[in-house]
């Protein structure tokens, strides 16, 4: 798409992570609709985690998606082909990670045989991981609000009895529940 520059500010920063998903979103409207509704709900959870982290999460919510864009498509798998982008333009190996990793992203690199491949980028369990997470997983198609069991059956509906979803839903479904009651005890703590 010649109209979208596939390159970040010369030194990019969190803040320039709104307007570098939308460059990279906006023609696919579902996504990008998606990625707003989890950068919003990102802000919402965001006390769930330090404060020096929240900028952080709220800017992973944003790109965690780009991988999606047909230009950044290096391996076919979303999570890491945005993170190996972030990482070529420049963007903090910690946010990289964090796109990486979203959504349990593990499952299905392992699943997709790239394992090797995402482990480039380490994965953390920590607060913030949750966070952005539980935001993925609370925010359907076109940014409507979900409770995460309804988002893990739409997902499995969407992608199909015989997809990677299919297979790996024994491992990353007790997974996602188990970050929601994580995030949520937080959210009634804070």
């Amino acid at each position: 798409m010649a109209d979208v520059p596939l390159s970040a500010p010369s030194r990019p920063d969190l803040s320039h992570a709104a307007h570098t998903a939308e460059r990279l979103l906006r023609d696919l409207p579902e996504r990008w609709a998606h990625s707003a509704g989890v950068a919003r709900r990102a802000r919402e959870v965001a006390a769930t985690v330090a404060p020096a982290e929240r900028e952080l999460l709220v800017a992973a919510a944003w790109l965690h998606d780009i991988g999606y864009h047909a230009d950044l498509t290096k391996t076919g798998f979303h999570p890491l082909d945005g993170a190996l982008w972030l990482h070529r333009q420049g963007w903090p190996e910690r946010l990289c990670a964090l796109v990486a990793h979203h959504s349990g992203a593990r499952f299905a690199a392992a699943a997709r045989g790239l394992t090797r491949e995402l482990a480039r980028y380490p994965f953390e369990a920590s607060p913030l991981t949750d966070a952005l997470t539980y935001a993925d997983q609370t925010v359907g198609p076109y940014g409507r609000s979900m409770a995460v069991a309804e988002r893990i059956a739409e997902v499995l509906s969407r992608h199909g009895a015989d997809s990677v979803q299919a297979r790996i839903h024994h491992q990353r479904e007790p997974y996602l529940l188990a970050v929601a009651a994580r995030v949520e005890r937080r959210l009634a703590a804070a």
